[in-house]
C-alpha cells in the first residue's frame, strides 16, 4: 500500500467512485476535488496505481479537528490499511481535540483505536427531507428533543 498526503495529481473522479460506492458521499467529481482541496489534511491509500481509500479533516490548525469521508474499498478492510489511514490523519493534526463523523455501524472500529462517544455533539443537517430521514433510520441522527437517561429530569434540558 502506498499512502499519500498531499493534494497533487489526485484522479477526483477514483474519489468520487469510492465514497459514492461507500454510500458516503454523492457529490460530483468536481464537488470533491473542492471538498478535498479545501480539507487541512487529507490521505489517499493506493495499492499498486489504484486509489483504494480516502479520508480527510477539516481544522484551523490549533486546537479542534473533524474527520469525514473515511472509506476503504471493502476488499482492503480489516487488515490495518485503515488503522493506517485514520493514524495519518490524525498525525496531520496532532495534539488539536477531533471530533470524527463516521457511521453508527463503525463505532466499535473506532472505539478501538481511542476515540469515545460524545453526548453532547450537536448537527444541523442540511440535506433534502429524504435524505434527512435516511440519516434518521441509519441512526446518524437521535430523535428529536432526545435525552439521555441521566438527563431525564434534569431542570437545564427542559427548556
Amino acid at each position: 500500500m502506498t499512502y499519500k498526503t498531499t493534494k497533487e495529481n489526485i484522479d477526483w473522479q477514483q474519489v468520487s467512485d469510492i465514497l459514492r460506492r461507500s454510500g458516503l458521499s454523492d457529490h460530483t467529481v468536481k464537488e470533491q476535488e473542492t471538498i478535498f482541496t479545501n480539507s487541512y489534511a487529507v490521505v489517499f491509500v493506493y495499492h499498486k496505481e489504484t486509489l483504494v481509500g480516502v479520508g480527510r479533516a477539516l481544522s484551523d490548525g490549533v486546537c479542534q479537528a473533524a474527520i469525514y469521508n473515511i472509506a476503504l474499498e471493502e476488499e482492503f478492510q480489516g487488515n490495518g490499511t485503515g488503522k493506517k489511514l485514520i493514524n495519518l490523519l490524525l498525525d496531520q493534526v496532532k495534539g488539536q481535540n477531533v471530533i470524527l463523523y463516521t457511521h453508527p455501524r463503525t463505532v466499535a472500529l473506532y472505539e478501538k483505536m481511542g476515540f469515545r462517544r460524545s453526548k453532547t455533539a450537536m448537527c444541523i443537517y442540511s440535506g433534502s427531507e429524504e435524505s434527512r430521514s435516511f440519516m434518521e433510520r441509519e441512526g446518524f441522527l437521535l430523535p428529536e428533543k432526545y435525552r439521555f437517561v441521566d438527563e431525564y429530569g434534569r431542570e437545564d434540558m427542559m427548556r
